[in-house]
């Protein structure tokens, strides 16, 4: 009896075995805008790292660019060192801007020129958190539907009222991506693996990082309002519901009445009760928060917040901060 060999690497026709062959790499590069939120990036970048460690082989590379270049600071200090300057030519499949903080004053004529250059020479452009609304101001989301942090929304839509907002977690649109950010950032760098490489691979990836369920883009962005404010109450909710859609134009106690199918008199009980204030604190709270939002990161005069936010005249809301501000410090 013969001992059996080891296979030789050829076919028995002669011809050498196929090998499996190595895709090119594909190269990510991150536009880093100071004060850019570490997590977003973090939830970014590494699956990348662990698509290469776990397939064996160098699927994707990335660099890293920021305007002015040199080491560029997150929002809790910890800098990133770049290695591609802005307005150099640069290599990239996919290239995504990251930023926080107030994108709204964000202004870099340079950077945008650069951006859309880009784009021309055929790279996919993304935004995540912040990012999206500097991919807006390059003029770069004209005619696209697209996501960004629920915290720029309000600011957002009164500067781009043109351009269809959802409030999902990332939006992926031929050579337009957005998405949302913080964790939200793994998700989409998941579904890119899964697109690019197969589930398998993406599944992986999400398991390494103790993920246990890769969420849809789609999926919201923020937890419902049975968990953000603790009830169950399906009264309650839909009135906590029609207030956060209706800030501009504030409805009346008796409408939101009307919908928890309770008299006001009810419906001031289950709020006290569910949330331990009054239904008219909490309502003037929610458009005191988007007032404040709206200052914050966009242009609108305090007449133009006033009005977006169902005040009658800024002075008006002035009135009402004040107040708020008496009744936090009186505890």
């Amino acid at each position: 009896m013969h001992e059996a060999h080891a296979p030789t690497g050829r076919a028995r026709s002669g011809r050498r075995a196929p090998q499996a062959v190595t895709p090119a790499p594909r190269t990510v590069g991150f536009v880093l805008v100071p004060d850019f939120p570490l997590m977003a990036y973090t939830a970014a970048v590494e699956p990348l790292r662990a698509a290469n460690t776990l397939s064996g082989c160098e699927l994707y590379r990335w660099w890293h660019a920021a305007p002015g270049g040199g080491m560029v600071q997150a929002s809790n200090g910890l800098g990133i060192l770049t290695d591609v300057t802005v307005g150099a030519s640069a290599d990239a499949d996919r290239i995504f801007v990251c930023a926080g903080g107030n994108p709204a004053e964000f202004d870099d004529p340079a950077l945008f020129a650069w951006l859309r250059g880009l784009a021309r020479h055929g790279a996919t452009l993304g935004g995540i958190s912040g990012g999206p609304y500097l991919l807006a101001r390059a003029g770069l989301l004209a005619g696209r539907r697209c996501t960004l942090h629920w915290e720029h929304v309000p600011a957002f839509e009164e500067r781009y009222p043109e351009i269809d907002v959802v409030r999902s977690l990332f939006e992926i649109q031929g050579d337009r991506i957005t998405c949302s950010g913080g964790i939200a950032a793994l998700d989409l760098m998941l579904d890119l693996i899964g697109r690019d490489h197969g589930a398998g691979l993406a599944a992986g990836v999400s398991d390494w990082f103790l993920h246990n369920r890769i969420r849809e883009g789609v999926s919201p962005q923020r937890m419902d309002l049975r968990q953000r404010f603790g009830v169950r109450d399906p009264r309650l909710l839909r009135v906590l519901a029609a207030m956060e859609a209706n800030l501009e134009a504030p409805l009346s106690r008796e409408t939101l009445a009307d919908l928890a199918h309770v008299s006001v008199r009810q419906l001031e009980r289950l709020f006290r009760g569910g949330l331990g204030r009054g239904l008219h604190r909490h309502y003037l709270g929610l458009r005191l928060d988007r007032a404040h939002q709206l200052g914050r990161e966009s242009a609108l005069s305090r007449t133009e917040i006033a009005t977006a936010t169902g005040f009658a005249s800024a002075d008006e809301l002035s009135r009402a901060e004040r107040r708020r501000q008496r009744q936090g410090a009186e505890g």
